[in-house]
């Protein structure tokens, strides 16, 4: 039952991405209720890196926040940690090893997991609905040039922020994917991935896709290509969307049974589970219509 939303601002880099893309899920809100996320794309700070870590779902986050300060301090450009509620964040210099930091900060407590890195990208997610995401970490005045969110219904997995999405890639900062189905070869795929030492955070089977796309992406290719290699190596019934620093898109399986639709004027795309979803949040005059059985499509800056 899930719901998934994008939304591509074709005119600057100050959109109101949050409030839109807010919007949309509260629309989709009856397709999962168990847990709320978005992943949203800014402008650039100075070159550096926005870290978010999961702190725990119980406890003293505060104090694991601190943690992370000390161990900071033997990562030259680094910035001041804040806390809210789970999450720390802390942004990083552009030289800095962001593989050897994300393993040392996840060694520091089991609980910890870097939800996102990048030079544009956070990622928020939380259990419950897309009205208790707002009220506490105010996703309705963040500004940028594009988002996606999501909305989950357990049907697999346990109900935590780690199952929950978006999820990000974990290595490829910037690279976040939301998804709608059941990938039928991830048991298969994970196997082989973790006979190459990639680590798995969750049972979810939507993580394998941003894992796959993370692969593509290195190997040279833009997100077109790696959408269509999911049509290729990624079995099941499903609808997808992925973003980048730089781009955005989505990919339907050969099945096409999961539902979704999109449109695009001149000032925007917006893509999502449902047509509810893209009229609640986005004003205006313009025709909705469903993707197509294995439709890519990609957007850039």
């Amino acid at each position: 039952m899930c719901g998934i939303v994008g939304f591509f601002a074709k005119d600057g880099d100050q959109a109101e991405v949050g409030q839109t893309v807010l919007g949309m899920l509260r629309a989709l809100g009856c397709r999962g209720p168990d847990s709320a996320g978005v992943a949203l794309f800014g402008r650039p700070a100075n070159g550096s890196f926005a870290v978010r870590v999961k702190l725990g779902e119980s406890g003293d986050l505060q104090s694991r926040a601190k943690r992370i300060s000390g161990l900071l301090e033997t990562f030259p450009g680094c910035g001041e940690v804040t806390a809210t509620c789970a999450y720390a964040r802390f942004e990083a210099g552009g030289g800095t090893d962001l593989d050897g930091l994300a393993r040392a900060i996840e060694m520091l407590d089991h609980d910890f997991e870097v939800v996102s890195i990048g030079r544009r990208l956070e990622i928020i997610k939380q259990t419950g609905s897309p009205d208790n995401l707002e009220e506490t970490y105010h996703i309705s005045k963040f500004r940028g040039t594009h988002g996606l969110g999501h909305t989950r219904l357990s049907t697999e997995s346990r109900v935590d922020l780690s199952h929950s999405q978006p999820f990000w890639s974990h290595g490829l900062p910037d690279l976040a994917i939301v998804h709608n189905g059941h990938i039928t070869n991830y048991h298969q795929l994970r196997r082989r991935y973790e006979q190459r030492g990639v680590h798995f955070y969750t049972e979810n089977d939507s993580e394998v896709v941003a894992i796959y796309l993370a692969e593509q992406l290195r190997k040279g290719g833009g997100l077109r290509e790696a959408l269509g290699g999911m049509l290729r190596d990624l079995d099941g019934s499903y609808s997808c969307l992925a973003a980048t620093e730089h781009e955005f898109g989505f990919v339907k399986d050969a099945f096409a049974l999961k539902p979704l639709v999109m449109t695009e004027t001149d000032r925007f795309v917006a893509v999502a589970t449902e047509e509810i979803a893209i009229r609640a949040a986005v004003p205006g005059s313009y025709l909705v219509r469903e993707a197509q059985v294995k439709e890519v499509r990609v957007w850039q800056r």
